[in-house]
């Protein structure tokens, strides 16, 4: 039986349609590292048991126990998805020696480079999931010490990488290619201009200072890359959940070891959480179930993450490749459709500037979208007014795009200051705000490595959650591979001419370059 014609998936859209949203019921979850605040949501005693009833019907615990005991988790693949055994401080016992092993390579070599004062930069390359990770968490965590400049570069588009390197000294500056396969065509292409950059400073022996961090080894060792310099991962561990792993080396780098191993911590506490919790106060399943009433009921196509921080700046793409490449799917176990709408599109932006770009729309368009309000409890900066400015932006946004503002409100507002009744009339029609809009608010009581794991954890366990109840494989991404696939071939008829079998307009702008 599909999802959209279950008796449980009935009870929930019913549930959901006479839930309360008016935010008068305070609904808070603590969790480690954070409280979710999801008072803006759906919430009934009714949507509470129909949500309870829908997981149990979905097998949501056997599915979670899977996660965490490395069963096939990404069954199209036949692959566990065992990032969670890479923040544990005590693995399981399968995977345990090997990744021990290589947490303490990454120490040490961290240790050593700072011992001997090594590296004043590090070019990071990567793309997708080996790049959004490490990108996030070492611009959120400045603060706390910067060691070493790292620097990202990510697109083929060579503006990057020249960026990139033009900031940095070659001649003391360390090279992460950063690839699972070993073969993706952006980290490949960047690490090739990047060896030339430093031969072309004169650096004696380039090889030395470029680090692997891969699944293949071997294709590592064929490009030259010295052993000692290769970290491994493993086909378990899915791009976008690879930050737990050694592609977390820039983190280390830049930040110290320490910071790092709180990163883990935080991630691991709120995995302990996920685990553990009764699924009522677990703060990813709820979140999780909300979202999948906001789009699969309520009918939302968009889910907006603003953070009022800052240096959180990072967490909307990050998220965005989460969310959209694990969810953006519609086949379940059995090849057949899921039946409901699935994944949302993500977007976003920080707070305050978010306000000013596209809160109108959320406000007043004919549809808007639900919206992550991240704020931080305490800043680290002097600036006490500034963060309460902040603090009140950020509540006084959610409390608008729930409470709306009726046309009785507004026509009171506009005839204090219009005497033409008809024109107070008319101008009240453009203050009217629906309301009723969902949100969810997460607050961490300041960013420190250890929220910031547990903050990231709880999305990737939200994910995961909204692809149990969807039916739908969070851990491939067949999408990504199909362009691949394509760029290949248009590469090979760039390269020469030959028989095309591209649509015309793909075929004019081949012919067109070419020339």
């Amino acid at each position: 039986m599909s999802l959209a014609n279950s008796p449980a998936w009935q009870q929930f859209i019913t549930a959901t349609r006479t839930a309360s949203r008016d935010g008068q019921k305070l609904r808070l979850i603590n969790a480690p590292g954070l409280r979710l605040d999801l008072s803006a949501q759906a919430q009934s005693p009714d949507l509470l048991a129909a949500s309870q009833a829908l997981l149990v019907q979905q097998d949501f615990e056997a599915s979670r126990a899977r996660l965490f005991d490395g069963g096939q988790a990404n069954w199209t693949e036949g692959r566990a998805a065992w990032h969670t055994a890479l923040r544990a401080a005590e693995p399981p016992a399968m995977v345990a020696k090997a990744v021990l092993a290589e947490r303490e390579r990454m120490r040490e070599f961290v240790r050593a480079a700072d011992a001997a004062g090594r590296y004043s930069g590090v070019l990071h390359l990567g793309i997708g999931g080996s790049d959004w990770g490490p990108r996030l968490v070492t611009r959120a965590l400045r603060h706390e010490g910067v060691r070493r400049e790292v620097r990202f570069a990510s697109n083929v588009d060579s503006h990057s990488v020249a960026d990139a390197m033009s900031r940095l000294d070659p001649h003391n500056t360390l090279v992460i290619v950063a690839s699972k396969s070993f073969t993706t065509t952006e980290p490949l292409a960047n690490a090739e201009v990047a060896m030339n950059w430093l031969r072309d400073a004169g650096v004696a022996d380039p090889i030395k200072q470029v680090v692997a961090i891969t699944c293949n080894v071997e294709a590592a060792l064929n490009l030259g890359i010295l052993p000692d310099h290769i970290f491994q991962i493993w086909d378990w561990v899915g791009g976008r959940y690879s930050l737990w792993s050694a592609i977390g080396l820039p983190v280390a780098l830049a930040l110290g070891n320490d910071t790092f191993d709180q990163l883990l911590a935080g991630a691991a506490a709120m995995d302990d959480h996920f685990r553990t919790a009764p699924l009522a106060e677990n703060a990813p399943v709820q979140m999780a179930l909300a979202g999948v009433a906001n789009r699969s009921v309520l009918g939302y196509d968009s889910l907006v993450i603003t953070p009022y921080d800052s240096r959180l700046y990072h967490i909307v793409p990050w998220a965005q490749q989460l969310e959209m490449e694990s969810l953006g799917k519609v086949a379940t176990a059995d090849g057949s459709p899921a039946g409901v709408p699935t994944g949302p599109a993500v977007w976003g932006m920080s707070g305050t500037d978010c306000q000013h770009t596209f809160f109108q729309w959320l406000h007043q368009d004919t549809t808007g979208a639900p919206v992550d309000f991240i704020l931080c409890e305490q800043p680290d900066h002097a600036y006490a007014r500034h963060h309460e400015l902040l603090v009140a932006n950020c509540l006084a946004q959610r409390s608008a795009l729930l409470r709306g503002k009726t046309f009785e409100e507004a026509l009171a507002e506009t005839s204090a200051t219009e005497r033409d009744p008809a024109r107070a009339r008319l101008l009240a029609q453009h203050r009217v705000h629906p309301g009723g809009r969902p949100s969810s608010l997460i607050v961490l009581p300041r960013l420190e490595a250890f929220t910031l794991g547990a903050l990231l954890a709880l999305y990737e366990h939200k994910v995961f959650t909204q692809g149990v109840i969807w039916g739908i494989n969070p851990f491939d991404q067949w999408g990504v591979e199909f362009g691949k696939v394509l760029a290949k071939n248009i590469m090979r008829e760039l390269d020469a001419p030959q028989p095309s079998q591209q649509d015309p307009s793909t075929r004019f702008w081949i012919d067109a370059i070419r020339r």
